[in-house]
Parts: structure tokens; C-alpha cells; sequence
């Protein structure tokens, strides 16, 4: 715990993500993602098995290693993928544990938040996994300046090394 932020560690089952991908110069992302979220958004029935229809997920690679894994993902969990939408696409992420800090507040401010989770991370001698999948998960996102977010870092979890 840092001040009065609450860090914790979480483990995940693997997820089926469907949503979609967003690939631009590293200075639009603060601006693409969110209209990436509205179309969701507006297209969100059209996804078959969505496990909860207010809540949506990014999905990043830290380090991509290729061409597949840059970008942005936004997406809704879904129970198994099945028909995927036109113009939209399906990640499964692994069952991985993460280091989860949530923001709120301005989407441009979430780069101080991040910076705090990293800190914490480094000095709890952690090992943040930069070649696996990252998410964000999202719980209000339609207004750039009051998202609330969970932050969620991949890391190296000992039990599974």
C-alpha cells in the first residue's frame, strides 16, 4: 500500500476478450482509445456470451514482440468467443497475476498512476512481465475526465516460475 492507495496482487483465470483493435502513433492513443470504447459501446449486443455488458477490458503488450501483439484492445469478456462481429476481433489471454492499482479521474492522468504501480512493483521485488498481455479494466469510461479503472500489471508469479 502506498499513501492511501490500495495495490494488490490478483490472479486471473485465462479470459475470452472480443472487442476491438486499435493501432496508431503512440500520441493518439489518449484520444483513439476512448472513441474505440464509444463504438464498442454502441455495438456491445452485437457480441454473442459478454459476462457483464458495463464493464470493459484493455488489452496491451508492453514489449510486443510482433506485428499480432501491437496495439490496444478494447474489449468485453465474453463466456466463450462465437461469432465474432464484423470489424471486430477475439483475444484469449492466459491465466496470468497482476499488480492492480485502480485510477480515477482524467484518462490522461492514468500515466501517473501507472508510474506509481511500477514503483510499487520494483520495490516489492516484483517482476513486471513486459512480453504478456496487460489489461485495464473498466468500470466508467464514457466520460474521458471520470473513468475508474483497475490497472493491471503483469507479473512474474513465483508459484508458477
Amino acid at each position: 500500500m502506498i499513501g492511501k492507495r490500495n495495490i494488490h496482487l490478483e490472479t486471473l483465470d485465462k479470459l475470452y476478450l472480443v472487442g476491438i483493435r486499435v493501432r496508431c502513433p503512440a500520441e493518439e492513443y489518449g484520444w483513439q482509445i476512448p472513441l474505440a470504447a464509444k463504438q464498442l459501446d454502441a455495438r456491445k449486443k452485437e457480441i454473442a456470451n459478454v459476462s457483464n455488458l458495463h464493464q470493459q477490458f484493455g488489452a496491451f503488450v508492453v514489449d510486443a514482440s510482433s506485428e499480432e501483439e501491437d496495439g490496444y484492445w478494447v474489449c468485453h469478456q465474453v463466456k466463450k468467443v462465437e461469432g465474432v462481429p464484423e470489424g471486430m476481433v477475439s483475444l484469449r489471454i492466459p491465466s496470468q497475476t497482476y499488480a492492480v492499482l485502480k485510477h480515477r479521474g482524467s484518462n490522461m492522468g492514468i500515466l501517473n498512476t501507472y508510474e506509481e504501480l511500477h514503483t510499487w512493483i520494483a520495490k516489492s521485488d516484483l517482476k513486471r512481465r513486459l512480453g504478456a498481455w496487460h489489461l485495464e479494466r473498466f468500470y466508467h469510461f464514457k466520460d474521458t475526465e471520470q473513468i475508474e479503472v483497475d490497472l493491471m500489471d503483469t507479473i512474474h508469479d513465483e508459484k508458477r516460475r
